[in-house]
């Protein structure tokens, strides 16, 4: 049965002929059952709102169900980290303020290093009911920073032949770029598990396995650099005792493979849910008791172990070509929406909780938090703090857009910060320079209440996609 068979038929074209072809699909209906069917769903669809198979078609056709009814005067709860007008603009409170009008959502919370993004603002947090919404969570999915601890001498970095030694291994083990790929392609068990919870990951399954290991372009970044360590309950943590160490940083996510995830799913999204205001259609959701919510979480989750499967390789490559063993490493990721459970004032349920350029910081949990590439990453624990849904940020947040810095910056002054601060930088581009982040410093005493620093890594060889190539986060 094709779209036009069911036009014919009378079934208005756009989301309810998609989701009556996707429940043909799914109940294997022959082409005379939904010759019969049709008519009758069409004459009166409100009888069939609750029908098993056919309820999703028929509160379409009858204007909605109660996911359409848009209460866009009910409010969730929102906690801020920071203050408008100086620690982030108004835009980016507008953009949260939208998220918790949405009828699914709980409650929200935005972290101190937010700006503008589409729909949720880098830095949101949304927790809601029985959906997942694919802008909320982002288009490069699962993007995460890994941070591996090398039982190479911090020194290393001080000298031209351990610099270069250092360079060689960034070089021949990682590659940057929207294109990037290997001929010589990475193996990972990544690769075993069912690609085929989509149509979009079936698709790109050889497309990922060749960016395997890559980077990206954008904010992504691979690089050597000193942790220091200070505190003696650390080890614990880390199993480390105080002092200074290499450490390897890097910052990536699920390439292409992600991105198309993102972008299907969330024009389906929109395609379903017509009726929303201009303002909220980058917040269309997926309920996750539909087919399309079921694939897009299915998808969602295979890119996130196709994210830490590029960090794995990346540092094992690097490692193995330095010859070095890993003392240890903390793993921390953000786009992405998990299923945790909340108090979030009706007791102890299970909530989607969406993290947006924002990380998890439950009691206890570690993560890295990046400044910029001559500012330093922290090393933190979470604090479970109150109203943050155990959220924190994901770094120091972008300052300025990515326009304004190639029509104002010039790389003569930024050679002079990298002087100063001691860091040499492989490639980058000049909208990646440090004046287009915010102090990571203030960041972090913002959210005091929601993490604690245990370590500190300052970047020393920094490698990023070359200069002029189009940013992917």
């Amino acid at each position: 049965m094709k779209a036009r068979e069911l036009n014919n038929l009378g079934m208005p074209k756009g989301p309810a002929t998609r989701l009556m072809l996707e429940t043909i699909g799914r109940a294997g209906l022959s082409r005379e059952q939904v010759r019969q069917l049709v008519p009758r769903l069409l004459a009166n669809p409100a009888c069939f709102r609750d029908d098993p198979m056919l309820g999703q078609v028929a509160r379409e056709l009858s204007g909605g169900g109660p996911s359409d009814s848009y209460r866009l005067d009910a409010k969730a709860p929102l906690r801020v980290w920071g203050r408008v007008g100086q620690d982030f603009d108004q835009p980016s409170l507008d953009q949260m303020e939208n998220a918790r009008r949405l009828p699914v959502s709980v409650a929200a919370a935005m972290m101190p290093d937010a700006h503008v993004g589409y729909g949720l603002p880098i830095g949101g947090v949304l927790a809601v009911r029985h959906a997942v919404i694919p802008y909320a969570v982002g288009v490069d999915i699962a993007c995460r920073v890994k941070l591996s601890v090398l039982d190479l001498p911090p020194d290393t970095l001080d000298s031209e032949s351990g610099r270069e030694r250092l360079t060689r291994a960034i070089e021949t083990e990682t590659a940057f770029g929207i294109g990037a790929a290997f001929k010589n392609r990475r193996s990972h068990q990544v690769l075993d598990e069912d690609w085929s919870v989509s149509p979009i990951t079936a698709q790109l399954k050889d497309k990922a396995w060749s960016q395997l290991g890559t980077s990206g372009s954008g904010n992504h970044f691979v690089e050597f650099g000193t942790l220091t360590i200070e505190q003696t309950d650390v080890q614990d943590q880390l199993g480390l005792p105080p002092g200074t160490y290499l450490a390897l940083l890097s910052h990536s996510g699920s390439r292409r493979a992600g991105a198309a995830v993102c972008e299907h799913y969330s024009r389906l999204a929109m395609d379903l849910h017509p009726n929303l205001p201009r303002q909220l259609r980058h917040l269309a959701w997926l309920g996750l008791d539909t087919q399309p919510g079921q694939e897009y979480w299915a998808a969602m989750n295979l890119m996130g172990q196709y994210a830490s499967a590029n960090h794995a390789c990346i540092h094992h490559h690097i490692a193995r070509h330095l010859g070095a063993h890993v003392l240890a490493d903390v793993e921390n990721h953000h786009n992405f929406a998990w299923l945790e459970t909340h108090d979030l004032g009706q007791g102890p349920q299970p909530y989607i909780v969406h993290r947006k350029g924002a990380t998890p910081a439950g009691r206890g949990a570690l993560g890295v938090i990046p400044g910029s590439m001559v500012d330093p990453a922290y090393v933190v624990r979470g604090r479970g703090g109150q109203g943050s849904i155990d959220s924190a940020s994901h770094g120091a947040g972008r300052l300025m857009s990515r326009t304004a810095a190639r029509n104002t910056l010039r790389w003569s002054n930024v050679r002079d910060i990298l002087r100063q601060r001691g860091v040499t930088l492989l490639s980058a581009g000049i909208d990646e320079a440090p004046g287009v982040y915010k102090d990571i410093r203030r960041v972090m005493s913002l959210q005091s209440d929601l993490v604690t620093p245990i370590a500190r890594f300052d970047p020393r060889l920094v490698k990023m996609a070359p200069e002029g190539e189009k940013a992917e986060d």
